[in-house]
């Protein structure tokens, strides 16, 4: 408990943007954030006052850090399980969500096991310890199949996709000898990629945002469409229930991000994210409750917040240009603003490198084409300080 506020200290293991957004966060709640960040120019680190030094796969950094917050949560998945175990079995400190739970988001195939068991909807899976594993697939249910490392990927590193036994061959050896733990899907035929955004408690409470659009380009999330687009009011109940049925079967506490596909079978659960995740990026803006707030609101086991939609949102990533551009990020602030003052931007504090998550843009308003326009437009001007052809000053399409 922090004496000078009388209200908790919650710790956040990770020091990059989704602890920076929870600190802010934090700071209207008068919640005191403390972040282990591994390096003081971690964009958390950058603006969060109460900042511990140390790496999330040090045991005894992780414990010193973990005995002076009243809670324990996290802004990526990739703390070792044994030492969260170890945490939780000789400590009081409450581990939101739990490492139980956290091991279904570190690992894709225990996750596939434990869904699949339970009849949750998922493609065809098996496991991968030798080459012949990806073949026998392959061969059972046609090629392209999707390879994944189990754990550690993410924006699409870690997923290959395959397209005949030779290149199986030539591919499925050297990760294993690398020591990377492999799976095996059946490609999905989808209409687009949706995600259901929730929140549990630990009293249970659960809550759900609109379900949202997300489109991606090579692998990383490019844009989120909030509400998703000419979605029937039947495969929104039965996205939410789905990720909140999930939420409670594996005792999450916290956000939970249920990636799901859309396809002509019905909904296909993809990814999961046990934390505020960038699908949740337009609650900043278009939301009652933003996921970050949610997420304290969760982890601190207080009543959970509104998730009603302010207005239609569409959310786009900053991302790093090829080149960085000749024009510093200061003056591509001042004429983004003169063209588009509605502009909601919100960026890491991260040094520019291609490809690299910088920030993100919101637009609210009523045509998704429009905000679809403005919000691309605003988020290469941003990286690349060049606008795009084909659009007016307006950002409409001409």
């Amino acid at each position: 408990m922090d004496p000078r506020t009388g209200l908790p200290v919650v710790g956040m293991v990770g020091g990059g943007q989704l602890a920076r957004m929870t600190h802010q966060a934090a700071i209207a709640l008068g919640q005191s954030l403390r972040v282990l960040a591994p390096d003081p120019d971690d964009a958390a680190a950058m603006v969060t006052p109460d900042v511990t030094i140390g790496q999330h796969t040090d045991f005894e950094a992780l414990l010193a850090f973990a005995k002076t917050v009243d809670v324990l949560t996290f802004d990526h998945e990739h703390v070792p399980g044994e030492h969260l175990l170890a945490i939780a079995m000789n400590t009081d400190i409450p581990i939101r969500p739990g490492p139980d739970a956290l091991a279904f988001a570190q690992n894709k195939l225990i996750m596939r096991e434990r869904l699949a068991a339970e009849d949750y909807p998922c493609p065809p899976f098996a496991e991968v310890s030798e080459v012949d594993d990806v073949l026998k697939f392959g061969a059972e249910h046609s090629w392209p199949v999707v390879l994944k490392a189990a754990s550690g990927g993410y924006d699409g590193k870690g997923v290959w996709m395959l397209g005949s036994d030779v290149e199986a061959r030539e591919l499925v050896p050297e990760l294993l000898a690398a020591g990377t733990p492999l799976m095996v899907e059946r490609r999905v035929e989808m209409r687009r990629e949706l995600c259901a955004l929730v929140a549990r408690s630990p009293f249970g409470q659960g809550a759900a945002w609109p379900v949202v659009e997300t489109v991606q380009s090579d692998g990383i999330n490019t844009e989120v469409l909030a509400p998703a687009p000419g979605l029937t009011a039947r495969k929104v109940h039965e996205a939410q229930d789905l990720a909140l049925r999930i939420a409670d079967a594996l005792g999450v506490v916290g956000v939970l991000a249920v990636e799901l596909f859309d396809s002509d079978g019905g909904l296909i659960v993809n990814e999961l994210a046990m934390r505020p995740h960038n699908s949740g990026h337009w609650t900043m803006d278009g939301s009652r409750t933003s996921q970050f707030e949610q997420h304290l609101r969760a982890v601190l086991d207080y009543p959970l917040g509104s998730t009603e939609l302010v207005a239609p949102t569409v959310m786009a990533n900053v991302l790093g240009a090829p080149e960085l551009p000749e024009m510093g990020p200061d003056e591509r602030l001042h004429h983004l603003f003169a063209r588009f003052p509605d502009a909601r931007v919100h960026l890491y504090g991260k040094a520019e490198r291609s490809g690299r998550k910088l920030g993100h843009v919101n637009f609210t308003g009523r045509e998704m084409d429009e905000l679809r326009s403005r919000a691309k437009l605003a988020a290469h001007w941003l990286s690349h300080a060049e606008w795009l052809d084909g659009y007016d000053i307006h950002g409409h399409a001409q």
